[in-house]
C-alpha cells in the first residue's frame, strides 16, 4: 500500500506524537507561550532584572552623596534633543543650566537653563569605579562631555533619581529573592516532613504553620523595627528584613506541600522505594517532591510580588531600609510631602518602575499557573 497521508496530515501527526513524548517543562513551556499577557510579562521581568543587575553600567553616577549634583537640586528631566531653535545637530544635546540667586523666589538658590549653550552625550565614558560581576569597571553607558546628565531629574539632595532607581530595583529584588528562598526552603522541609509522616507530627506542625499564619504583619514589624538598633549598618538591616520576609512567608507553600505528599505518599512508586529500604528524606527528595516541581516553582515565582511589595511597605513606612540605602521603598517616601506633589513630580517615576516590576511577576506567576494545570485546557 502507497502511504495517501496529505504533508498536513503528517505535520499533525508529528505535532501529537511531540505532544505526547514531551516531558512535564516541556508542555509548560508550550502552554506558556500562548498567553500574551505572560509572555511580555516575562519580557519586562528578564529586562527590569537584568537593568537592575547591571545598574552600575547603566547608569551615569552612583546614587550616593558621591554621585550628587549639588549645582542642580530638585531639577526637573533632562530630555536629549537633536534640534531647537538653534538648529539641528546629529549628537543629541541638553541645555546648560546655572544655579544662581532669584528675586522671584526671595533669594534662594534656583537652577536656570542656558538655551544657547549645549551640551552633547556621550557614550562609554569614564566615570564613578563600580564592582560588577567581582570586577571593578568606570565605564558607564552614556554621560554628557560637561557637568551632568539627569534623565529623571535629582531629588532634593541633587542626587540622580535614573541612578536611584534602578540600584532601588537590584536592592528590593535581592531582598525578595532572600525572603524566597528562605520561604522556600522552610516550606518544603516542614511540608514535606507534615505531610509524608502525618499523624501526631503533622498536627504539632500544623499548629506551628497556624500559629505563624496568625501574626498580624504590621504590630510585628513595628516590634521588629523598634527592636533594630540605629547603629547597625545597610548590610546588617538588609540581611535582617530578608530573613524576616521568609520566616513569614512559608505558611502557604508548606500547606501545598504537606496536602500533596498526603496524597502521594500511598502511591505504589513510594511503596516500592520504602521496600527498597530507602529513607523517607530520600524518598520525600527523590521522589515526592520532584512529583510536582512545576507547582513549586509557580508558586516561588507568585511570592516574588509579595516580598517585593512587603519590603516596599515597610520601607515606606519607615520600618525596613532608610535613606541613604536605594530601595524602592525608600524612594517612595520621597513622595509623601505636598511639596513634592505640587512642584517635583518627577520624583514619582520610580513609583511607575514599582508598578510595572509587581504586574509583570503577577502575569508571569499567573500565566505559570495555567500553564503547569494539566486540565487548563480541557476548561477553556
Amino acid at each position: 500500500m502507497t502511504d495517501t497521508a496529505t504533508p498536513d496530515t503528517q505535520l499533525d501527526q508529528k505535532r501529537k506524537e511531540a505532544y505526547f513524548t514531551a516531558s512535564q517543562g516541556q508542555l509548560i513551556w508550550t502552554r506558556f507561550k500562548k498567553q500574551k499577557a505572560a509572555m511580555v510579562g516575562a519580557w519586562v521581568l528578564i529586562l527590569l532584572i537584568l537593568s537592575g543587575f547591571f545598574a552600575p553600567f547603566l547608569t551615569p553616577y552612583a546614587p550616593t552623596i558621591a554621585g550628587r549634583d549639588k549645582d542642580y537640586v530638585n531639577g526637573a528631566p533632562q530630555i536629549p534633543k537633536f534640534w531647537d531653535e538653534n538648529g539641528f545637530s546629529a549628537r543629541p544635546f541638553i541645555y546648560t543650566y546655572k544655579r544662581e540667586r532669584s528675586i522671584k523666589t526671595n533669594f534662594r538658590w534656583v537652577s536656570t537653563v542656558d538655551r544657547n549653550e549645549r551640551r552633547y552625550l556621550t557614550f562609554l565614558p569614564r566615570g564613578d569605579k563600580y564592582t560588577l560581576l567581582g570586577m571593578t569597571f568606570d565605564r558607564h553607558l552614556f554621560g554628557v562631555d560637561k557637568g551632568q546628565i539627569h534623565l529623571f531629574g535629582t531629588d532634593g539632595t541633587g542626587k540622580d533619581i535614573f541612578s536611584r532607581t534602578f540600584h532601588a530595583i537590584n536592592t528590593s529584588m535581592a531582598v525578595g529573592t532572600i525572603g524566597v528562598m528562605i520561604a522556600f526552603v522552610l516550606a518544603l522541609i516542614i511540608g514535606g516532613v507534615s505531610g509524608y509522616y502525618g499523624g501526631w507530627i503533622d498536627s504539632i506542625l500544623q499548629m506551628i504553620t497556624d500559629a505563624v499564619r496568625t501574626v498580624p504583619a504590621i504590630p510585628l514589624f513595628m516590634a521588629i523595627a523598634a527592636f533594630i538598633p540605629d547603629t547597625w549598618s545597610s548590610e546588617q538591616r538588609f540581611f535582617f528584613i530578608s530573613i524576616v520576609l521568609g520566616f513569614i512567608g512559608w505558611p502557604t507553600l508548606a500547606r501545598r506541600v504537606r496536602t500533596h505528599l498526603l496524597t502521594e505518599r500511598n502511591q505504589e512508586y513510594v511503596l516500592a522505594a520504602q521496600l527498597c529500604g530507602a529513607s523517607p528524606s530520600h524518598i520525600i527528595r527523590k521522589h515526592l517532591l520532584p512529583s510536582f516541581t512545576s507547582y513549586i516553582i509557580v508558586d516561588l515565582v507568585i511570592s516574588f510580588p509579595y516580598m517585593v511589595l512587603s519590603e516596599t511597605a515597610l520601607s515606606f513606612i519607615g520600618l525596613g531600609f532608610k535613606y541613604p540605602v536605594n530601595s524602592l521603598g525608600v524612594m517612595l517616601q520621597n513622595v509623601t510631602s505636598a511639596d513634592v506633589l505640587l512642584n517635583y513630580q518627577w520624583n514619582f517615576i520610580p513609583v511607575i518602575f514599582f508598578i510595572v516590576l509587581v504586574l509583570a511577576f503577577v502575569f508571569v506567576g499567573d500565566g505559570l499557573r495555567d500553564a503547569a494545570d494539566p486540565y487548563s485546557e480541557t476548561r477553556k
